[in-house]
């Protein structure tokens, strides 16, 4: 497993100096909200792209994908009935695609919550089959660039539509794609009445991303959900993939928040280590 970090607690920040940054931590990988780049995925230039590819690349961190993917948009929408909005929103999932591809990275994080509640007038079933539409020809653009488009299971509190880690796996298996799994998040899975190790466990191995966080919307170990366990989970499926820290309150500052959430996640993962080492030798 790799440890990362979402580029939008950086604010005003470059993406070179974010870089150099998570380097000099310890980091290594970076998560890219487009939004931050700019209004519009297609307004990020193939210039800008591989500047970037290039920046990550000589400061040893890697692009590892793409999250809110339709925030700040206008126009778009994940699961509405108008076939011309399903169409703009399609078209702009394949241009996100393309520039997962072009920053190199393979993770795409669909959550957007606030574009794909369920519209009044519409049964969850239909916004189900409108969302299944719309992600079809991003998934088959997914596959030709070896991206992996994982839906995100969100709170009640956050969608209406898809709020656990089953009914997520349930929505992405239709498309029966290597490019199309689910990610699992720490906050989101709080609201859930399992545990969060049980989770863990029983979405493995259809999540293909995992991003870390404290149900306080804070970075891991700043606040009470203990992370040994969720280490012991992941490490007991074999999963390889990143760990990403994503946040949603600042106040700490960027540089308080990266630094202390990655030493958390390292003693978490070091214990863990430790203790099947010993357990091994015992």
């Amino acid at each position: 497993m790799g440890f990362a970090i979402c580029n939008e607690i950086f604010q005003g920040w470059t993406p070179e100096a974010i870089l150099e940054y998570c380097a000099k931590l310890g980091y290594q990988g970076l998560e890219i909200a487009p939004f931050t780049l700019a209004r519009s995925v297609s307004e990020i230039s193939s210039q800008q792209r591989r500047q970037i590819r290039d920046a990550a690349a000589g400061a040893g961190v890697q692009i590892c994908g793409l999250h809110w993917l339709l925030a700040k948009t206008e126009g778009l929408y994940l699961n509405h009935p108008d076939a011309a909005v399903q169409e703009r929103t399609s078209e702009y999932l394949c241009d996100l695609v393309d520039c997962c591809a072009d920053l190199g990275g393979r993770i795409m994080v669909l959550g957007s919550p606030q574009q794909r509640n369920v519209l009044p007038g519409i049964t969850v079933q239909q916004a189900w089959d409108f969302a299944a539409r719309t992600l079809k020809a991003a998934v088959q653009r997914a596959e030709k660039h070896g991206v992996v488009i994982c839906f995100e299971p969100l709170s009640p509190t956050e969608t209406n539509f898809i709020n656990t880690a089953d009914e997520a796996i349930t929505f992405a298996s239709q498309f029966n794609s290597t490019a199309m799994k689910i990610v699992l998040d720490v906050k989101a899975m709080c609201s859930e009445p399992d545990p969060i190790p049980r989770i863990i466990r029983q979405s493995w191995p259809h999540f293909a991303h995992f991003h870390a966080n404290d149900k306080n919307l804070k970075g891991p170990g700043f606040g009470d959900v203990a992370y040994e366990p969720i280490a012991a989970a992941l490490d007991g499926t074999g999963y390889n993939g990143w760990v990403s820290v994503e946040v949603f309150k600042f106040e700490e500052g960027p540089e308080a928040i990266a630094s202390k959430s990655l030493e958390y996640l390292r003693q978490a993962f070091a214990d863990v280590k430790q203790t099947a080492s010993c357990n091994r030798c015992a």
